[in-house]
């Protein structure tokens, strides 16, 4: 019996979107869903009790860095991440990939796994499929990811083949390591480019393994928005009905609303937190960069319709002061703002599929958000 199971409530009469429930070990999770990232087992700023605050369900921490620092077997001690980082909803935690691939310069790639220096003090590792399931056994995540590799964009077809087949044999070796599958569920990743029969016989070969869940990986990499909606289009179909779909490293409004459409039911993005740091919010008309001087004498809160914490207390004008004098909490209000923003986003797309009304809402949002409506 998988510890995750995913029930279809809804489906768009409209489009491809969806409403569906999660049930976990670590309690439900209502569906289109948006996880705020806790990479080193915290989400940047912010406690747990204020991300239950916000509605956050489930968190996303990153198996990498967690092998890397403090180590898998310290956190297996601590009784796993959930006691360790205080933290009583889901987890997910990716399987590393991404992160050996995009930051280590020196890599090997073989059949068995992969080769590393760490980005920390350049100390040489090694990751293969069953390390990376062993690692996330010891973390205790609810929802464990498999070991694929990611390619970059633009990749040949040689290459996104060769590598597409690796990450199928990698998969198939991930499900054989994972054993406590009534306490964690692995979930497959689609991988193969932006080449559509790559696509399709990934998630052939995927579903064929049977994983409680698959994410489509590969995406939001730097390529055109429009390449991203396209392979969404033609690969969200194909996966199973019953199952939940994950898209990867997604976390702007439109990607969100435009993947919902097409029937993704969990997201993902360091965005939100990364561009707070920054000093920019997410505001219901469009980006508000703080820290800039036209805001240096504005009373207003960020957002004027947003009643998060940090909006019904606190002005543009004193953020800004706190960012411009690098004090921490200009960057924990403008986190809690943006995942707010982006919490209570879902939340009203969740609305809207369950009244058939999800085309309407993206059309009202673009306009006041200034993206342009036309934008598939």
């Amino acid at each position: 019996m998988d510890a995750v199971k995913y029930e279809l409530i809804k489906k768009s009469s409209e489009s491809k979107a969806r409403l569906g429930k999660l049930y976990t070990p670590h309690g439900e999770i209502e569906t289109p869903i948006f996880m705020p990232v806790g990479t080193q087992a915290t989400v940047k700023t912010m406690t747990p009790e204020e991300l239950y605050d916000i509605g956050a369900q489930i968190i996303l921490s990153n198996t990498y860095h967690l092998y890397m620092r403090p180590g898998e077997e310290l956190i297996k001690k601590a009784g796993g991440l959930h006691e360790f980082m205080h933290w009583k909803k889901p987890i997910l935690t990716d399987s590393g990939g991404f992160q050996v691939f995009s930051l280590s310069k020196l890599r090997d790639i073989t059949e068995e796994g992969v080769t590393f220096r760490s980005h920390i003090d350049g100390s040489k590792h090694f990751i293969s499929p069953e390390k990376a399931v062993n690692i996330q056994n010891a973390l205790g995540s609810d929802i464990m990811m498999c070991f694929d590799e990611c390619l970059p964009y633009p990749c040949d077809y040689e290459y996104a083949s060769k590598s597409l087949d690796r990450t199928i044999r990698w998969a198939k070796r991930c499900k054989e390591a994972h054993k406590d599958v009534e306490r964690q569920s692995l979930f497959g990743i689609i991988q193969g480019g932006m080449y559509r029969d790559l696509r399709e016989k990934s998630v052939k070969e995927m579903t064929e393994i049977d994983f409680p869940g698959y994410s489509i990986g590969g995406l939001s990499i730097g390529e055109p928005k429009e390449i991203m909606y396209e392979v969404l289009d033609y690969t969200v179909p194909l996966l199973p009905d019953n199952k939940p779909r994950y898209l990867m490293g997604v976390g702007s409004p439109d990607c969100l609303i435009e993947g919902a459409i097409r029937g993704i039911d969990m997201f993902d993005c360091v965005l939100p937190t990364r561009i707070a740091r920054n000093g920019t919010a997410f505001t219901s008309h469009g980006k508000l960069v703080v820290r800039n001087a036209a805001y240096a004498e504005d009373f207003r809160p960020m957002d004027e319709e947003c009643s998060c914490y940090a909006c019904r207390n606190y002005t543009r004008a004193y953020i800004r002061h706190l960012i411009k004098a690098n004090e921490i909490l200009g960057a924990r209000l403008i986190t809690i703002h943006n995942l707010y923003f982006l919490l209570k986003l879902m939340e009203n797309i969740r609305e809207a599929i369950k009244n058939d009304s999800l085309l309407e809402f993206k059309d009202e949002f673009y306009l006041k958000y200034g993206y342009n409506s036309n934008s598939k």
